[in-house]
């Protein structure tokens, strides 16, 4: 179960920096700076708190199984 909590914290983590990477070379490609800083703020905030929800399901330690628990 905690491999595919790791593996599932990995794909976030990977997702939220390509989905920044190419927010940040989309932004950068036109001059809207009036709609893209307030945008890129959001889109910061979202990508930081999907990477961090990320981090902390793929270093979720694990935990040894009870004796007799099935």
């Amino acid at each position: 179960m905690q491999d595919r909590a790791h593996t599932t914290g990995l794909i976030l983590m990977a997702g939220a920096l390509i989905q920044m990477l190419l927010f940040l070379r989309g932004a950068t490609k036109k001059s809207y700076l009036a709609l893209a800083l307030p945008m890129a703020a959001a889109m910061t905030t979202l990508t930081a708190l999907t990477f961090w929800v990320g981090w902390t399901m793929m270093s979720l330690e694990d935990e040894p199984e009870e004796p007799g628990a099935e």
